[in-house]
Parts: C-alpha cells; structure tokens; sequence
C-alpha cells in the first residue's frame, strides 16, 4: 500500500506530458524516472555551467577533445541545437547556402513527393501533442516543409518512411525549419552511409547485416540463437537503424545518442546495439520461438536500463569493447558486396 501511495504521489508531481510535448504510456513509472531525475537534474545543472563557459562568445562550436568529452557526458536541451549544428557541419553549410531552404520550398512540385510526405503526417508521433491538428502552433507544417525541401534537394532519396521522425525530433530540438533541414542533410548526406534512405535502402540493409556480424563475434550465444530460429535482423531490430532508435528508446536518451551521432559518426548506432543485446543476453537466450524472440527484442529498449540515460551512455563507451571505424568500414565493405552478389 505504501508503495502504491508513493507511486501516486510521484504521478502527481511529474507532469503526464514530457518537456518536448510527448504524453507519457499508460504504463510509465512515475516513481522510477522522478528517483532517476532527482539525480540527473543535478548532473544536467553541472552540465550546463560547464557548457555555458565553454561556448561563452556566441561563436560556433569546432571539433575538439574537450567537445567530445563534454558531449559524450551529454548536451543541456538549450545548448543541443547550436552543438549539433556545429559539430555536424550543418552550421557551416548552413551559412555558406544563405536562402537555399526558402528556395527550395518555392521552386518546382513533386506531386508524388507531397503525396508520400501528407500520408506520413498524421502517423507521425500521433502521442505528441505538438504534432496535433489542433496544437497551436502545430508542427505539422514546418515537418512537412523540411521533408518536402529535402526531397527536392536530394533527388536521389526524395522521401522514404523513418525520415519523418528523424526530421520531427529535429524540428522539436532546433525549433527551426531551416536549422532541422540542414542538420537533416548532415545525417542523410554525410553521417549515415549512403544509400540508407534511397529505394534500395542497400546503406540500412549492410549495417543490419554489420550488426550480425558484430553479434557473431562478440556476442556468439545470441547469433547461434537467432540463427536457429531463423530470425533476421531485419526483424528484430529494423526501426533501431530507420529511425536512429527513435520511438524505440526513451525521448531523452535517443537525444543523448544523438549528441555522439552528429559528433562521432554512425558507428555509435552499433554502439547502442551492441550495449542493448549485451547487457539483456541472459534474458534474450530464454527466448523459445519466434515470437518470443520478438518480444525479447521489444523488453530490452524498455525499462531503468535505458530511461536512465546517463549511465546507459557511459556503457555503451565500455560493454561493446573496442569499435574501430576502419573495422565498421570493412565489415560495411564485406556485407555491402555479399548483398549486392544476392542480388
């Protein structure tokens, strides 16, 4: 009884809508994220006086060690947009195409193009309130400028399905069309390899096979498992890579993964996938059947593991164990010619 009576207590102190304008599942644990928030607050705080010091000036943000450092222990939400966009390169681009975005949106229709974005609106975080028909103002509208501009800008990939939460989680960190387009641009054209969002999708399909191979290396129990059911990652783990974990790990702690994503590259994606699978191995390897596999792959994005985001950053520098970048562009070399000989 009185842990139901702190567990109200805790529901009533923690607002139902999260600071970026998504309403909480019937089945949040309002007393385990105010006990995780009580010390992250602090930590956020000690943050954000260090960051304040270090972009003191109102310049841009350059690479450095320091930079890193500081990102990889995590970005104040005020700070995060002009981080990102120096980090990545956006910035930089940004300031060299003056007026790029507006024209863009003025210049020549894709009826098809408009089609394939509409249809994705109203599916698109259908739980955040900002993203309602009714909000005031809504986000509709400036989503469907950033995915229409970047369809015209990149022929090659128009619009393919997953962009639309990335460009949604960009627009509600930036708060800015054109600030989301080009840092959009830094993730579809630079960071993530190519072909990830083109018809072919051949980018996204080599690094599912790329975490295959990392599984069978360094997590061999689950392989052997996954292969005896047969189970392809695409099954298991397709929205960890279409969505950069969107709508799959807790809002704070994709945004967390996210900072070393536009810092350090798309090999952290494999980062957070090895770090999730390693530390739920016991529970995965219960799994008896498809289905059960299914649901596994499911429990282990819920849960304290991820909703605590700062610890679970500091694993995922530590449980996957050494991550070269020259290893992942061999492996992506390999598994890329092995699908391309499938046909």
């Amino acid at each position: 009884m009185e842990a139901a009576g702190r567990a109200q207590a805790a529901r009533d102190r923690v607002p139902r809508i999260d600071p970026y304008g998504f309403e909480r599942p019937e089945d949040f644990d309002y007393a385990a994220y105010e006990e995780f928030l009580s010390t992250y607050l602090v930590i956020l705080t000690r943050r954000a006086i260090k960051w304040s010091k270090l972009l003191k000036g109102g310049g841009g943000v350059q690479r450095s060690m320091t930079v890193k450092r500081y990102i990889r222990k995590g970005v104040p939400l005020e700070h995060r947009a002009r981080v990102w966009m120096g980090v990545s390169g956006a910035q930089a681009r940004m300031d060299r195409n003056p007026g790029y975005y507006q024209r863009l949106l003025q210049g020549e229709r894709s009826a098809s193009l408009e089609e394939a974005i509409r249809t994705d609106m109203n599916r698109t975080f259908p739980d955040n309130v900002r993203f309602r028909k009714d909000a005031e103002p809504c986000l509709q509208g400036p989503l469907y400028n950033v995915l229409l501009a970047y369809g015209h800008h990149n022929h090659g990939v128009g619009y393919c399905q997953g962009m639309n939460f990335i460009a949604g989680y960009l627009i509600l960190v930036t708060k800015s069309e054109e600030e989301a387009f080009w840092l959009l641009d830094a993730l579809v054209g630079r960071i993530l390899p190519a072909d990830y969002y083109s018809p072919s999708m051949l980018g996204l399909k080599t690094d599912q096979e790329v975490l295959g191979e990392l599984v069978r290396t360094k997590l061999p129990a689950v392989a052997a498992l996954m292969h005896s059911h047969g189970v392809l990652w695409t099954l298991v783990a397709s929205r960890w890579f279409i969505c950069l974990f969107v709508d799959v790990l807790p809002v704070e702690t994709v945004l967390r993964v996210w900072d070393c994503l536009f810092s350090e590259g798309s090999k952290i994606i494999f980062r957070v996938a090895l770090t999730l699978l390693k530390h739920h191995q016991a529970s995965i390897l219960e799994a008896t059947s498809v289905p059960d596999l299914c649901e596994k792959f499911k429990e282990i994005t819920r849960g304290r593991f991820v909703t605590e985001c700062h610890s679970f950053m500091q694993r995922i520098f530590l449980e996957p164990g050494s991550l070269s970048r020259a290893s992942i562009a061999r492996l992506r070399e390999r598994c890329r010619a092995r699908l391309l000989a499938q046909g």
